[in-house]
């Protein structure tokens, strides 16, 4: 009954009801991913492509999807990370779950909610004035 009713009031858990609709109608599965995120295609969209869409596992959040599956939901790749042998580069790093907001977040030096002393003015700063 929860997942209903967050399915009913919220977009940001997993699917919405028009999306689980669509997805029945017109939805056919391509792949999951590592993070249990599942991927669709089917129908049309507004430039006359095949719509990609994603159901993420828990609560939606662009960033969890990973490289290879970014590269085909945006349409720079036709095959799926399910239909090739795909390796991430050595440069693509893995997903990091947003901090912001939490004590993990990052606070520079300075920040007055980081912790420790503040840095002294040096005094090397000339405010501009118009002339």
């Amino acid at each position: 009954m929860k997942k209903f009713i967050t399915q009913v009031f919220t977009w940001w858990n997993s699917q919405t009801i028009g999306t689980r609709l669509h997805t029945w109608r017109k939805g056919k599965r391509v792949g999951e991913d590592e993070f249990g995120n599942v991927y669709y295609t089917g129908g049309k969209d507004s430039e006359g492509r095949t719509r990609r869409w994603v159901i993420f596992n828990g609560y939606s959040e662009a960033s969890a999807i990973p490289a290879g599956w970014h590269g085909w939901m945006h349409h720079r790749t036709d095959t799926p990370p399910t239909e090739e042998n795909y390796q991430p580069r050595e440069w693509q790093k893995a997903h990091q779950q947003n901090l912001t907001g939490t004590p993990q977040a990052y606070r520079p030096q300075g920040a007055i909610s980081a912790s420790g002393q503040r840095p002294a003015v040096t005094g090397d700063y000339d405010a501009w004035t118009p002339n």
